[in-house]
């Protein structure tokens, strides 16, 4: 599988704001660090393991240079604002389907960046050739699920007290899903045509 049909890295105008939209890139780990960092706690539930730790920011850079995981990145100056990742397991049953984590610095959040992220990974989605994306969540996390439902998204499963918290509060795991072939007719609607270009 391969993403490259993707015109990369780029400059997006939104809120205001000039952006940069990249793959994400060895030299990105600090970076990364330091914006996994600035993170409220409760935002690292978005992702199966804790990004604030070292190792698994190197396991993620690692899976990256592999090409088990699909990663972008949004910098606002220096600063990243924004990331990605589409992650494949090629030798699973599931090849077919990627796994969708999306996180955005809380200054940029309702100002379309999340749902500009989704766009992109739409558009990864179709070039790596998935069938089906899918995004795990807190039931907490409302105004989230609400991007992905806007975008199609929809809820496939409720795993009850299936994350742990630092604090050892157990959170409802909502688990949404979409068809990536369906996007193919709405392509326009999702503004993923420019992504493709």
């Amino acid at each position: 599988m391969n993403d490259d049909t993707m015109t990369l890295p780029r400059s997006l105008q939104l809120g205001g704001a000039t952006l940069q939209l990249a793959r994400l890139q060895p030299q990105d780990a600090p970076a990364l660090a330091a914006f996994a960092a600035a993170l409220p706690p409760h935002d690292l539930l978005f992702l199966r393991r804790d990004i604030s730790h070292p190792k698994v920011v190197a396991a993620w850079m690692q899976a990256s240079a592999e090409g088990r995981l699909h990663s972008l990145t949004v910098r606002e100056g220096d600063a990243l604002v924004g990331c990605s990742a589409i992650v494949v397991d090629e030798l699973s049953w599931s090849r077919h389907v990627g796994e969708l984590r999306v996180l955005v610095a809380p200054a940029w959040r309702g100002r379309g960046l999340g749902r500009v992220l989704i766009q992109q990974c739409f558009a990864q989605a179709l070039a790596l050739g998935l069938d089906k994306l899918v995004a795990q969540m807190t039931v907490d996390q409302v105004a989230a699920i609400a991007v992905f439902e806007e975008l199609g998204f929809r809820a496939e499963a409720l795993l009850r007290d299936h994350v742990k918290d630092r604090d050892g509060q157990l959170h409802d795991l909502a688990l949404l899903s979409h068809d990536v072939a369906a996007v193919q007719s709405r392509l326009q609607a999702f503004g993923v045509a420019d992504a493709l270009r």
